[in-house]
């Protein structure tokens, strides 16, 4: 999961920029965290207001280069960790006052153009997916795992109808060639019947990418944690692009704005300590103009909420919902 950014005339151009600068107001100053750097979008357009700092983090080892230049730039108003988000909670803050914590959930241009990370089904070479600071690539998930444990990882993290059949087939391959990216989309192609919208590979690469990188653990923990280190007044604003990171995204916020959901356990008069106010209710999209000039951005959804109060115990429900996920993800102790 890194800051999602396509490119525009050889330019790279943030996803919902626009939108985000005025629910966070740098403008004010502040200091802000951005959990998925990538190329450095959302940073240098906050950077811009003098009064504003960043700290900044992103698990893919090639983001240090383009931080390196902003360190340069921006001295002590820019910290950059080449870090998973979910350890947010790890950083040494310093007493900051985090105005707003910023995830951007999708994948840059550059990325998915890296043949080597092999996130592409247009992709040639070996079955990657990496994004750094990983256990196992893809290529272990293919080889390791059994079918019942593909069929799992493709319907619940890709909703993938012909799973069963996709991981049956694999197991049958790969005893007996090189399974590759291409071969991968040749084997998920036979699977599959014609005349579909999207690419017939999309759903299956989604899911490798997700279980290769623990996407779920990540984006759960990433909001727990940043939740935790956030002090009352505080944002968290988060882009998603497919819809099981949306549904994660909603329940955390919802659940958590609604009287409810705190404990239903608790007296009446602790009844009003919701941790968050829900900043949107329906997921803010792009423009028209901003999906002419970037028709990639077509998936985005932000959401955002404010932090009202410190409420303890909090995660357990999130984690209880998506358990399932969870226990799908720990499959990979076995790689």
């Amino acid at each position: 999961m890194n800051a999602t950014i396509f490119p525009e005339k050889k330019k790279h151009c943030p996803v919902l920029l626009n939108e985000i600068i005025s629910i966070i107001t740098p403008q004010y100053g502040g200091t802000f965290i951005d959990c998925t750097f990538g190329q450095g979008g959302y940073t240098k357009k906050i950077l811009e207001y003098p009064k504003s700092k960043v700290i900044a983090l992103d698990r893919d080892p090639e983001s240090i280069k383009i931080s390196s230049a902003l360190e340069k730039k921006f001295g002590k108003r820019f910290f950059f960790k080449n870090k998973k988000f979910s350890f947010i909670d790890k950083l040494e803050l310093n007493n900051e006052n985090i105005n707003s914590i910023i995830f951007d959930l999708g994948y840059s241009y550059t990325q998915i153009k890296d043949t080597g990370k092999g996130l592409s089904f247009n992709s040639h070479g070996e079955l990657n997916m990496k994004m750094g600071i990983n256990e196992f690539s893809a290529k272990d998930v293919i080889y390791k795992l059994d079918k019942n444990e593909l069929e799992k990882i493709f319907k619940f993290f890709g909703d993938e109808k012909d799973s069963k059949k996709i991981a049956s087939k694999i197991i049958k391959n790969r005893e007996a060639k090189k399974i590759d990216t291409q071969e991968l989309v040749r084997i998920i192609k036979s699977s599959k019947k014609k005349n579909y919208k999207t690419h017939v590979a999309t759903k299956i690469f989604q899911s490798l990418r997700i279980f290769v990188n623990k996407e779920i653990s990540e984006l759960i923990f990433g909001l727990i944690n940043a939740t935790k280190i956030l002090k009352p007044g505080g944002k968290i604003v988060v882009v998603t692009f497919h819809s099981l990171e949306d549904k994660i995204v909603k329940f955390f916020f919802k659940s958590l704005s609604e009287k409810k959901s705190i404990s239903r356990y608790m007296p009446k008069i602790d009844e009003e300590d919701n941790l968050f106010k829900i900043g949107n209710k329906k997921p803010i999209v792009p423009s028209d103009k901003e999906l002419k000039a970037n028709i990639l951005s077509r998936s985005a959804k932000l959401r955002f909420a404010i932090k009202e109060k410190d409420v303890l115990n909090f995660e357990k429900e999130i984690l209880k919902k998506f358990n399932y996920l969870l226990e799908i993800e720990n499959l990979s102790r076995k790689l």
